[in-house]
């Protein structure tokens, strides 16, 4: 076991452990007592909602609420926290908790799996993002309980435990109905609790401890321009796209009859606000997404492709490759030899990696996107949405995930895996580490771009 580890690389361990809890969830969830009416369901959906689960997605063939007993909701809300934290913090918290030593490989995992910079405080950083995770969701659900303990009794309780760590882990999942959280489109409390925790959840924890930072802070160095450059283009970026696009829905879907077109001026609002919040990789939904308009449907791809922050429980390219990929393309017009932001330059590095993660995305999606339109007969549309939705781990579905056949479906769950894992993750697995770079360099010769 020791040699297999030493065999294989940090980014392969992630993946693999993964594929195990992947495994051994859709193991669980295939037992006649995960199901409702004790029967049991057929593999490949006890495979797609582990997957969804583990990958933080959202995507499901069979209603949760209706389909999974109470052992199966148990077991699917497990894979959600593991996946959302991610399985290597996971074990990390169990070394921690039975006061284990981590080895440098231990540490180097962790660093892996939070793409971070430095070993430096790895350890702390761990329990930080574990107290913060908890407190978050014992918060969230509490308020949740202000909601669903009146209309649901008892059980209101345990829905609002599940609800509050799928949205927080931007997983989408929910036990309340067969429509997600339509029915709830209109009450402030569920918008503004589950916004807030895909936002916290979806927003990366490094910047959570920088902000946090600046209120120990006195004075004038209390202020924005005192983050990191990360955390200022996760916050900027995020806020533009969040109200940008609550702006463009709210115009999009304005006379829409099908969603908000009969809903007055405060829950027009609120609703497209929504829209533009889940679209982060959330998942949850408050108006079907099949009653959309084309032109806010795209929009919403756009929403879907691009995510959340890095270090986060969010998916899709990331707000930060997508500022910096746009920074650079401006520098490049403008005949720039640097990119910059916030007056800081950006590394070349880093412009790579936004492009490298940028392209693997979308060579995911395209694949996926021909395979599922070769396998099923469904509308281009529809298909861009599911596709979009599980390279991005969103969740969300112009209602096609449920009709999905054997091929469809095996096609969806290996394009979560894909999202989740993270595009440069596979590439650096694919990699062999006997590829060397080559000490002599070969020459440079101009060609014709654009």
């Amino acid at each position: 076991m020791a040699k297999l580890k030493l065999s294989l690389s940090t980014t392969q361990i992630i993946m693999l452990s993964f594929l195990l809890v992947i495994f051994v969830g859709s193991l669980l969830l295939f037992l006649p007592v995960s199901s409702a009416d004790g029967e049991g369901v057929p593999y490949l959906d006890a495979l797609f909602t582990a997957t969804t689960a583990t990958c933080v997605t959202g995507l499901v063939t069979l209603p949760t609420c209706t389909t999974w007993s109470v052992f199966g909701q148990v077991v699917i809300l497990i894979l959600i926290q593991i996946g959302g934290l991610g399985v290597i913090t996971v074990m990390s918290a169990l070394m921690i908790m039975l006061q284990k030593r981590m080895s440098i490989s231990d540490r180097l995992l962790l660093q892996d799996a939070f793409n971070l910079n430095s070993l430096g405080g790895i350890v702390k950083f761990v329990k930080r993002v574990l107290l913060g995770t908890f407190l978050v969701e014992g918060a969230g659900a509490l308020l949740y309980m202000t909601v669903f303990v009146p209309a649901f009794g008892p059980r209101g309780i345990w829905i609002s435990v599940f609800t509050s760590i799928s949205a927080f882990c931007n997983a989408g999942i929910d036990i309340l109905s067969e429509n997600s959280l339509c029915e709830y489109a209109a009450n402030p409390v569920v918008n503004i609790v589950t916004s807030l925790l895909i936002i916290l959840g979806g927003i990366g924890y490094i910047v959570w401890w920088d902000v946090l930072g600046l209120g120990k802070k006195t004075g004038k160095r209390r202020r924005f321009c005192n983050l990191t450059l990360h955390s200022k283009i996760a916050i900027v970026t995020s806020l533009i796209l969040l109200f940008g696009g609550g702006v463009f829905i709210f115009l999009l879907e304005y006379n829409n009859p099908l969603t908000i077109g009969n809903l007055s001026l405060f829950d027009k609002i609120q609703v497209s606000m929504f829209q533009s919040v889940t679209t982060r990789t959330a998942g949850f939904a408050t108006v079907p997404q099949q009653n959309l308009t084309d032109a806010a449907a795209v929009f919403s791809l756009l929403l879907m492709f691009i995510g959340g922050s890095p270090v986060g429980t969010a998916g899709g390219i990331k707000t930060v490759t997508f500022a910096v990929l746009a920074v650079s393309a401006l520098a490049t017009i403008r005949n720039k030899q640097e990119v910059s932001l916030f007056h800081r330059n950006i590394t070349r590095q880093a412009v790579n990696k936004a492009v490298a993660v940028t392209m693997m995305s979308f060579a995911i999606l395209f694949i996926s996107t021909v395979l599922l339109l070769f396998f099923t007969d469904a509308d281009v549309l529809d298909v861009l949405y599911e596709t979009v939705s599980a390279t991005a781990t969103v969740g969300l579905t112009r209602n096609l995930t449920p009709y999905l056949n054997t091929a469809g479906k095996a096609v969806i769950i290996g394009t979560m895996y894909l999202g989740r894992v993270g595009p440069i993750s596979l590439a650096l697995a694919l990699y062999s580490p006997k590829e060397q770079q080559n000490i002599i360099r070969n020459p440079a010769e101009e060609i014709s771009v654009g």
